[in-house]
């Protein structure tokens, strides 16, 4: 038998019109409509990076490092704040199949300025006139749900590296199938060709930073879509508080 890349299994699950829920309200992976998928996650795996941070959900893998405030060259960038760049790759082998590298291809791009301009909103920037924040982020293993992953990493890379922000930018995607919302889609759900969102906010705001939406939806699909998102964001947020602490005990020897 054949093997069958992820592009190939996602166009057979949605030729064969699987069902996605089940009658008793189960996902394909097991998971409820409002589940997260497992969540790993660890700062400071970098020695060479001013902060840097591993952050894992269900399948998708991602790392996160984090240079800066350094002085930008003469010429370059603004004089009263800092200028973030952000550099996304994917790595040839994260979907299991062989592809050209991500680098400089428009997805890249997009998602690199996606990340870019979150941070560019989060971070303190005018605390850092004519200095330059670096951030890089490789996906290590795609799954759906890549750049709320980054944009959580890049949180934990940021926090490692003592870069003040408003507040913890957190990420989280959530989608409709059949009429039913559900949270957290991975990339078998995100091809089923319905809503997926991606949102990230500032849990103690509540204000939203980042939102996208594929494919259009009616008001109130949309609302039940972004308040199912902003309540999986906020679950993020606590699981990326106790890395948080746990990192900070390290460095003060008490773990």
């Amino acid at each position: 038998m054949s093997h069958l890349s992820i592009d190939e299994v996602a166009e057979v699950v949605i030729m064969s019109k699987l069902e996605f829920i089940s009658p008793e309200g189960l996902r394909l992976d097991g998971r409820r409509a409002n589940e997260l998928r497992c969540i790993k996650c660890r700062m400071g795996v970098l020695t060479r990076a001013d902060g840097s941070a591993y952050f894992e959900q269900g399948n998708t893998k991602v790392l996160a490092a984090v240079f800066g405030p350094q002085e930008v060259r003469r010429g370059k960038g603004k004089h009263d704040a800092a200028i973030v760049t952000c550099e996304y790759d994917m790595a040839t082998f994260s979907t299991g199949e062989r592809k050209a590298k991500s680098k400089g291809n428009r997805r890249a791009q997009e998602i690199s300025l996606v990340i870019r301009q979150t941070f560019e909103d989060v971070i303190l920037v005018d605390q850092f006139p004519s200095s330059e924040i670096c951030i890089y982020v490789q996906v290590l293993q795609a799954d759906g749900g890549t750049r709320c992953a980054c944009i959580n990493a890049v949180t934990l890379a940021c926090i490692d590296a003592g870069i003040p922000m408003k507040d913890l930018a957190v990420a989280c995607s959530a989608g409709c199938i059949d009429n039913v919302p559900i949270l957290d889609l991975n990339y078998l759900e995100d091809s089923a060709r319905g809503v997926d969102m991606p949102v990230a906010l500032l849990p103690k705001s509540d204000r939203v930073v980042m939102l996208q939406m594929d494919y259009r939806a009616d008001l109130d699909t949309f609302k039940n879509v972004l308040e199912l998102a902003s309540e999986g964001c906020k679950k993020i947020y606590e699981i990326l508080l106790q890395e948080i602490r746990r990192h900070h005990r390290q460095l003060a020897g008490l773990e």
